[in-house]
């Protein structure tokens, strides 16, 4: 017996598997795909609301770029103590913004939330002392993620931060390995079976394309931020901060 909200998208066989996209399926078992694929998902989210409680400024804008149902929106709104500011998420999926925008209202705040359906790229960053993409630069083409990075530096004010988790490849195949294996067991243990693991990672393959860590920090100094670290790591999944 299972709820409704259970992610079982994968569990029965796929004569073909269609790419990974965030439709209604998707967003009725988020969160738990979520909780149950991403190693330290809850922890990557508090410390963003911790963040925002630090970084964000008076009078300015936070963005939450690829906001899926909301999750760091709400940390951020939890946690910033700035005065006059506004949060901004945005998504393509207009069934994610849909359910977004119910997760927000159910929960009062006192800093306004605009959650906007729409192209991460085509979306001006301005006057911002803290942006972030929780996993969701690894959906942009590669040849357009420097653009994106760069423009993101130049919306935010001085000691701005961005937020930037992804999932990573490793260039050492063997480190490669062991990384991926270790998540696949992760997953197996929170109830995927084989074949949800396999039809997933399918579905993923062309739609979500990771880079190595050493070429995100590259990205993010060339566009612009003065201080790049890396605070979070669970197998291949990583979270950094970029301070402007």
């Amino acid at each position: 017996m299972h709820d409704s909200d259970t992610d079982l998208i994968y569990s029965q066989a796929h004569n073909q598997v269609k790419n990974f996209t965030f439709d209604a399926q998707v967003v009725e078992v988020f969160p738990d795909m979520i909780s149950r694929s991403v190693p330290g998902y809850k922890t990557i989210i508090d410390t963003i609301g911790r963040l925002s409680e630090r970084f964000t400024q008076d009078d300015s804008n936070i963005y939450d770029l690829g906001c899926s149902l909301g999750a760091a929106t709400l940390a951020m709104r939890k946690g910033i103590t700035a005065n006059n500011c506004k949060i901004i998420g945005v998504d393509n999926s207009i069934d994610m913004v849909k359910r977004c925008k119910m997760h927000v209202d159910a929960f009062k705040g006192d800093t306004p939330v605009t959650i906007i359906e729409g192209n991460i790229q085509d979306i001006d960053i301005e006057n911002a002392s803290m942006v972030v993409l929780n996993f969701t630069l690894q959906f942009i083409e590669k040849s357009q993620r420097q653009a994106l990075l760069s423009k993101i530096a130049q919306g935010l004010k001085p000691g701005g931060l961005l937020v930037l988790s992804e999932k990573i490849s490793s260039d050492d195949n063997v480190i490669d390995d062991v990384l991926i294996n270790l998540h696949h067991n992760f997953k197996r243990d929170n109830g995927y079976s084989e074949l949800e693991v396999a039809q997933k990672r399918s579905a993923l393959e062309k739609v979500m394309l990771t880079d190595s860590l050493d070429v995100h920090k590259e990205r993010l100094t060339q566009a612009g931020f003065q201080h790049v670290s890396l605070w979070f790591q669970c197998f291949n999944f990583t979270s950094l901060i970029a301070i402007k």
